[in-house]
């Protein structure tokens, strides 16, 4: 289960094993510390007091069912094809509740990932920027309709008035898995945003409330309405004031959990969204404030480069010292988009080396049918170093080391093509052709709100179940993230650099 993204440290586990047989990883990872888990935008941030891999477990409910192109018209044909049902996937997973309101927000993850109707903030921004590819009346419109929805939750928060976005909200009707009702939709019945209480997705996290604020601000810029500008602009306010430190590392901190207790971890990746964000609101608003905090998030991104291996650390999780394992892979790919700088660019062949992962019926616990196989990244450097022999969670599969990670894979291609150095276009294309197979063959028969999904539309978030090493898994259901990172990479649409 996921939500966003986001790297920190956090307690190690003890049931990682550094196999023999696990894949020859050199420049670095072999040199790290020992792999365990950590805090991730993406796991739970509820109340405090609730543990990340019990709420993990929770969430999970039971058991989890879970050839390139070339540069020829045919390929063109096929990709402009493949976009098109992508997109067509988003129509669906906005419009699975149209009987409770026009009002709304799109549902993450398919049906059968059991997290219901769930709408991530980050995965909803996501989808604001992927509907805009689309260069269509219809794909405006659509974008339009989820920033006043953000712009809603933002200003219907059931407790707090302070311009923040929540993990999650729900978008319609489910019974949960202790058996209780959740009637509403979006909108609940006393007119407040429908915040994800059950999954404990309560928490507000500095990257989440960053995408949905770069989502708003491209917004502003794209229909010149003031509404989306002021919203974005709460949104960078609000991260200044619940987010800033000046300890040490320096930047800004994770945010708050559900009870609103300010956590105390810092990721390279959160802020290397507030440089794309805060770069934003300069622009946008012409006030230097937003110059002088960019360049605060910039020197904590900077502090967390390894020049000898050449890639970016996780984060810390005091402010004081770099937290060195595991490395994620949005990590090296996310900073080469928002930083522009070549002085970086090789974190993008660390991941695409490092990271690399080729997914097929024989490997280990994989779930790809047979005569397929999909290349790609994987998650994390302990993605790598799973325990085969057992469950990523409770009530979850055991991982496939060589499980695909679709929504990062589209993170590399794009950045790749951005670089555009000798044989980068080469390379993303390929995998883009991967991702593209995948929404092909991947996930046949699954539902948003209990509606057929229009066929071969919507990229799955993995090909088979992968521990992300921190604390969560991803697993075979079309998902909103992924789906837009594919056509923001198809498109060569750089969100994080306007």
């Amino acid at each position: 289960m996921n939500g966003s993204s986001g790297r920190l440290g956090g307690p190690e586990k003890s049931d990682r094993s550094d196999r023999t047989d696990r894949p020859d990883r050199t420049d670095g990872l072999d040199s790290l510390s020992p792999l365990g888990p950590a805090l991730s935008r993406r796991t739970l941030l509820g109340a405090a007091g609730l543990g990340a891999a019990a709420l993990t477990a929770a969430a999970s409910g039971t058991a989890v069912a879970v050839g390139s192109r070339t540069g020829s018209s045919t390929g063109r044909d096929s990709s402009r094809s493949a976009q098109s049902r992508a997109h067509a996937f988003l129509a669906a997973a906005m419009d699975g509740y149209l009987d409770h309101g026009d009002l709304r927000l799109t549902q993450s993850y398919t049906d059968q990932a059991n997290l219901f109707s769930t709408a991530f903030t980050y995965d909803n921004a996501l989808a604001i920027l992927a509907h805009l590819t689309a260069r269509t009346d219809a794909g405006h419109r659509r974008a339009v309709a989820l920033g006043d929805a953000l712009l809603y939750a933002q200003n219907h928060d059931p407790v707090y008035d302070d311009g923040r976005l929540r993990q999650a909200y729900n978008v319609g009707p489910y019974v949960f898995f202790d058996g209780v009702a959740q009637p509403d939709g979006f909108v609940r019945a006393d007119g407040t945003a429908n915040v994800g209480t059950q999954f404990g997705f309560t928490g507000t996290a500095v990257g989440d409330m960053a995408w949905a604020g770069i989502a708003l601000a491209t917004l502003a810029r794209r229909t010149g309405k003031r509404r989306f500008l002021d919203g974005a602009v709460r949104i960078g306010t609000w991260i200044e004031v619940n987010g800033g430190t000046d300890q040490p590392l320096g930047g800004y901190k994770f945010g708050v959990d559900g009870a609103n207790t300010k956590l105390p971890f810092s990721s390279t990746e959160h802020n290397t969204d507030l440089v794309a964000l805060f770069g934003q609101l300069a622009r946008l608003t012409g006030d230097p404030v937003w110059r002088g905090r960019r360049a605060k998030a910039r020197a904590f991104v900077e502090k967390m480069w390894e020049p000898t291996a050449r890639f970016f650390y996780t984060g810390t999780n005091d402010g004081v010292t770099v937290n060195k394992s595991p490395v994620p892979e949005d990590t090296q790919t996310w900073t080469h988009l928002a930083l522009d700088s070549r002085r970086y660019s090789g974190s993008l062949d660390w991941a695409a080396t490092q990271l690399a992962v080729l997914d097929r019926a024989d490997r280990t616990n994989s779930t790809v049918p047979a005569g397929q196989s999909y290349e790609g990244v994987t998650f994390s450097s302990a993605s790598l170093l799973a325990n085969e022999d057992a469950p990523i969670a409770e009530f979850q599969p055991r991982p496939d080391r060589n499980g695909v990670w679709f929504e990062g894979t589209a993170h590399l291609a794009l950045a790749l093509r951005d670089r555009a150095g000798h044989g980068d276009e080469a390379r993303a294309h390929r995998l883009v052709a991967s991702i593209e197979r995948a929404q092909e063959l991947l996930g046949t028969g699954q539902t948003v709100g209990t509606r057929t999904l229009p066929e071969r539309a919507g990229v799955v978030s993995a090909s088979s179940p992968l521990d992300t090493g921190f604390g969560f898994g991803y697993y075979p259901y079309r998902h909103t993230g992924a789906t837009a990172w594919y056509l923001l990479a198809a498109t060569r649409t750089n969100p994080l650099r306007a």
